[in-house]
């Protein structure tokens, strides 16, 4: 049985970490040549899945949101099992995450082609700003099972000009004409998404800063729901934080403002109180989750009374 710690497979760091590093330098010259088919990512198989769990996966939804809290690993584990059982049971989803940018997304792709498993891939694209263990298993799903893997979140840089310039700014006309975003955002959505930001950052943030940060966040989410629907008529997963898989306010919000609809669940992995009025209409389901043990994040910038 595939668990979060062991894949079934193998494994093989020297090898990997050889490919990771042929990856980086490879792909930094335009990856030219290295992904033939005969190559190590074409080389893996995926079993087709039998006809009863084929079956089975066609009562999937087109879109399956699945939150998190970003260092809650008892939530990363029961994310993984939900989502191993669903492929195993034949799904065949893409994979959209948050923790990749979207402009990386080509990166991403010959990576997922050419690498062996999972530590080659956060090698090769993995940054900084994540907890890469945590993800581990779910992107050796993504291998074992040839999920394609697809970037969704804004990049720093689009984020900032996202800030400075208002959410329309980082899309084409197109886009903008199609969610409406030369229009002001819908009063209730803008106060959910402001209270949510200011109570994450420990209601200390500078009123200055407040709308662009709610810019910045919307912008996340409606480009997260454009690329998902860019995967059509294939499934897509989402893994992300759970204000983006919110029924009000998040990616399903915007996903519903274009036609034509999709079938859409969305899972909250939820610390404390995850059956409790807090979460009341935000997601489709809540999975409660024991508080993570962590250092108060509000210390350092808590006023002194």
């Amino acid at each position: 049985m595939t668990t979060p710690n062991s894949t079934g497979r193998r494994a093989v760091p020297a090898r990997a970490a050889a490919l990771a590093a042929a990856l980086a330098l490879l792909l930094g010259a335009g990856g030219c040549g290295l992904f033939k088919s005969g190559g190590a990512g074409a080389a893996r198989t995926a079993a087709a899945p039998s006809a009863p769990a084929a079956a089975a996966a066609a009562g999937q939804p087109q879109v399956l949101l699945l939150g998190e809290v970003h260092d809650n690993a008892q939530g990363h584990r029961q994310r993984y099992e939900l989502l191993r059982r669903r492929v195993e049971a034949g799904w065949r989803p893409a994979i959209a995450m948050e923790q990749f940018d979207r402009e990386r997304q080509d990166l991403l792709s010959k990576a997922q082609a050419g690498c062996l498993d999972a530590e080659c891939l956060i090698r090769v694209i993995g940054g900084p700003r994540w907890d890469w263990q945590q993800y581990r298993p779910l992107i050796e799903l993504a291998l074992e099972y040839q999920l394609p893997l697809v970037a969704v979140n804004l990049s720093r840089a689009d984020a900032s000009r996202v800030v400075r310039d208002g959410v329309a700014s980082s899309f084409n006309p197109l886009v903008v004409a199609e969610y409406r975003l030369g229009e002001p955002l819908p009063a209730a959505l803008r106060a959910a998404q402001q209270e949510e930001i200011v109570a994450g950052h420990c209601n200390m943030l500078p009123e200055a800063m407040v709308g662009g940060m709610v810019d910045a966040q919307v912008a996340r989410d409606i480009w997260m729901a454009k690329l998902i629907r860019d995967q059509r008529p294939r499934d897509v997963v989402l893994i992300a934080g759970n204000g983006h898989v919110r029924k009000d306010v998040g990616v399903p919000y915007w996903l519903d403002r274009i036609e034509p609809k999709l079938t859409l669940r969305s899972e909250g992995f939820v610390e404390g109180k995850g059956e409790g009025r807090e979460t009341a209409g935000r997601y489709d389901a809540s999975h409660p989750l024991a508080p993570q043990s962590r250092p108060d994040p509000c210390a350092g910038v808590k006023p002194k009374s």
